[in-house]
């Protein structure tokens, strides 16, 4: 009986976690890992080394150029949906310890509030929200940024975070405070037919 509860619950989880945006998967990903012991992490990292490699030969050429801070300089027009596809795809590729490469991006998506003042890009059109969404969340957990680049790429997330929930125009504009309340979790306690839920 417990272990066809566990099964249901983990189905439920399943299709929680297949509904998040790209933004909030990597982010609960990224807690979930932090949670891990090491002798698990080490587990998880053969099963992704296993799966990354089916796709090793066809990203090569955007793994070398995500790792090289001459290609990464000129990726700075952030107001461009392609130029911000390929920093998604650079920060996905980013090696864990290329902290010059890191910069490099670093200094790019620091900018971001003078070109959204500067263009009047709005975070609220079409997949541009998502993208900017995706794009910090994945630099602020990143390796290869230090500390304080995390604390500085965070503090830009909370602020476009604000500006999507309150439909502000551009960075400037939003509210540092305010920020979307994501999909619950079935594991959420206060989430109804969650483990330990109230009833």
């Amino acid at each position: 009986m417990v272990e066809k509860r566990c099964a249901v619950q983990r189905e439920e989880v399943y299709r929680w976690f297949s509904r998040l945006s790209s933004a909030r998967r990597a982010e609960f990903l990224c807690g979930l890992l932090d949670l891990c012991v090491p002798i698990e992490l080490r587990f998880l990292g053969s099963c992704l080394e296993d799966l990354a490699r089916k796709d090793y030969h066809s990203l090569r050429d955007a793994e070398i150029k995500a790792n090289n801070p001459a290609d990464l300089a000129g990726l700075t027009n952030i107001t461009d949906e392609v130029v911000r596809s390929k920093l998604l795809v650079s920060l996905a590729l980013l090696g864990s310890d290329n902290r010059e490469a890191a910069g490099v991006l670093f200094r790019t998506l620091t900018h971001t509030d003078a070109v959204i003042n500067n263009y009047g890009l709005r975070l609220n059109d079409g997949r541009t929200g998502d993208q900017f969404l995706l794009l910090f969340t994945m630099a602020s957990n990143h390796p290869a940024f230090s500390f304080h680049q995390k604390q500085v790429l965070r503090e830009e997330l909370a602020q476009i975070r604000g500006v999507l929930a309150g439909g502000g125009a551009g960075g400037g504009a939003g509210r540092r405070d305010a920020t979307p309340t994501p999909p619950r979790s079935p594991l959420d306690p206060a989430t109804p037919g969650a483990p330990g839920a109230r009833r």
